[in-house]
C-alpha cells in the first residue's frame, strides 16, 4: 500500500510540476504582451499629444505648409549638431515580423531608438529565437555585419546583453552612443536578416 501511495505521490508531483511549467510559460508570454501593449499605448499617446498640439497651434495653417513644416522638423531631428536636450524623450519604434501571410505573421523583435542615442532590441519568445552571443550566425551577421562596421567609425559605441531567465540565450540587446539614423537602419536590417536565418 505504501509503494502505491509513493508512486501516486510521484505521479502527482510530476503532473503539478508540468502544470507549473506551463503556467510560468504563459505568465512570461502574457507579461511580454503587456509590455508591448504598454509601449504601443505610450507611442499612440505621444502621437495624439503631438496632433493635439499641432491642431491647436496651427488652426489656420494650410495643409501644404503643415506638411513642409513636418518635413523640416524631421530633418532637424537627424541633425547631429542639435542639442541633446531637444531630442530627449524621442523614440523611433520598429517591429520585425516573420514572413508569410498576415494571419500567420509572428512578432519576432521590437527595436526602440531612444533619444537618438540608444537602441534597445527585444526578442519576443527568446527561447524560440535561440540567439546566442557565441553562435556563428550572430557573429557573422550581426557583429561583423553591423556593430563592428559601426564601431570602426564610432569608437564610443557600447553594447550590453540581457539574457533569458538563467540561460545564455539573448533576450535584449542595448546599444549606446549611436550617432545617426543610418546606424539604426543598418542594425535593423542585420537583425531582420539574423532572425530570417535563425528561422531557417
Amino acid at each position: 500500500m505504501n509503494v502505491m501511495d509513493d508512486r501516486k505521490r510521484e505521479t502527482d508531483i510530476e503532473q503539478l510540476t508540468l502544470i507549473l511549467s506551463r503556467i510560468q510559460d504563459l505568465y512570461y508570454k502574457k507579461k511580454d504582451q503587456l509590455e508591448d501593449l504598454k509601449a504601443e499605448l505610450d507611442e499612440i499617446k505621444e502621437i495624439l499629444d503631438a496632433l493635439n498640439g499641432l491642431i491647436s497651434n496651427q488652426s489656420f495653417t494650410s495643409a501644404d505648409e503643415l506638411y513642409i513644416q513636418s518635413l523640416e522638423g524631421h530633418e532637424t531631428l537627424f541633425d547631429e549638431n542639435i542639442p541633446k536636450e531637444k531630442v530627449k524623450g524621442t523614440k523611433i519604434k520598429r517591429k520585425i515580423y516573420s514572413e508569410g501571410s498576415q494571419e500567420q505573421e509572428e512578432l519576432l523583435a521590437v527595436l526602440n531608438f531612444k533619444d537618438f542615442n540608444c537602441i534597445e532590441i527585444k526578442f519576443l519568445a527568446p527561447e524560440q529565437r535561440n540567439i546566442k552571443e557565441t553562435s556563428e550566425n550572430f557573429i557573422s551577421v550581426f557583429l561583423k555585419g553591423a556593430l563592428i562596421q559601426i564601431k570602426e567609425k564610432n569608437p564610443n559605441l557600447q553594447r550590453e546583453y540581457q539574457f533569458y531567465k538563467d540561460t545564455d540565450i539573448i533576450e535584449k540587446i542595448i546599444i549606446r552612443n549611436i550617432k545617426s539614423v543610418e546606424e539604426y537602419d543598418l542594425i535593423t536590417s542585420q537583425i531582420r536578416r539574423l532572425l530570417s536565418i535563425q528561422k531557417d
